[in-house]
């Protein structure tokens, strides 16, 4: 319901990309300007807050895996309340926010209350931390496509393992850290071979990142072994060789520079 003499805000649903400021949209800049509320989820690179006004409040709604994490309930009634008091909502969450973000969720939600929403698309981490990586996704001579899943599922639902090691498209598994070993065992168990190029890239396009380049088989050892961590994307098919020629060539041209 709203009150009487108190025009009803708005929220702005912003995908703030995988990190690195240079993947911020030019949509996304201006609408965190327009707000006079921020609604901001822990992945999200806090040097986003420079395209705010200096006086608007951050309300920060953390969730990550394996951490405490603020109730979606709660971030539902938060901006419901806020937009019927007139304001202006950023709800600002990294990557795109319908790309495992929960966005389809809160747009739910606030379409439910009456709550008129904009969605401001990002670029999902699925796609631009390969390419820190020299990863295409697609490739005409390697694969015709690219899945995305997430490595866990709501009540534990578990993904159709035959089909995904089936389809030879490029699997690129979001959240998949804590079960990782369960992963790669239901795809080579479901016909994928072990021998199948794999990488994992924890903190991407970051400064602080991190990669390992392996097989599907050696790479749930490898990660624990090398202690990666949330938040990191997994990329599983041919197109990682790519990844290991561009670091080939790399190390060629260090010798020859030393040479």
């Amino acid at each position: 319901m709203k009150k009487i003499g108190v025009k009803q805000g708005q929220v702005y649903l912003i995908g703030a990309g995988p990190g690195h400021l240079d993947l911020l949209t030019l949509g996304a800049v201006r609408t965190i300007g327009l707000a006079d509320v921020i609604l901001l989820d822990d992945l999200v690179n806090s040097e986003i807050l420079q395209f705010a006004r200096a006086d608007v409040p951050v309300i920060h709604v953390g969730k990550r895996g394996g951490c405490r994490s603020t109730p979606q309930a709660f971030i539902h009634k938060k901006m419901i309340a806020l937009a019927r008091a007139g304001k202006t909502i950023a709800r600002i969450k990294g990557g795109d926010p319908f790309m495992f973000g929960r966005g389809g969720e809160e747009l739910l939600a606030l379409q439910q209350a009456g709550i008129e929403v904009s969605i401001i698309s990002g670029i999902t981490s699925g796609m631009a931390v390969p390419a820190s990586l020299n990863i295409p996704l697609t490739h005409r001579n390697y694969t015709h496509g690219v899945t995305f899943i997430t490595g866990h599922t709501q009540d534990e639902k578990e993904p159709d393992w035959r089909a995904l090691a089936a389809t030879g498209t490029t699997l690129v598994i979001y959240m998949g850290m804590g079960n990782l070993a369960r992963i790669t065992q239901q795809l080579m168990q479901h016909g994928l071979p072990a021998t199948t190029p794999a990488a994992a890239i924890q903190h991407g396009t970051l400064p602080q990142q991190r990669q390992l380049v392996t097989t599907l088989e050696q790479l749930a050892g490898l990660v624990a072994a090398l202690d990666f961590s949330s938040p990191a994307i997994v990329v599983i098919g041919k197109v990682v060789k790519f990844a290991e020629m561009a670091g080939q060539m790399r190390e060629q041209i260090i010798q020859q520079q030393a040479a």
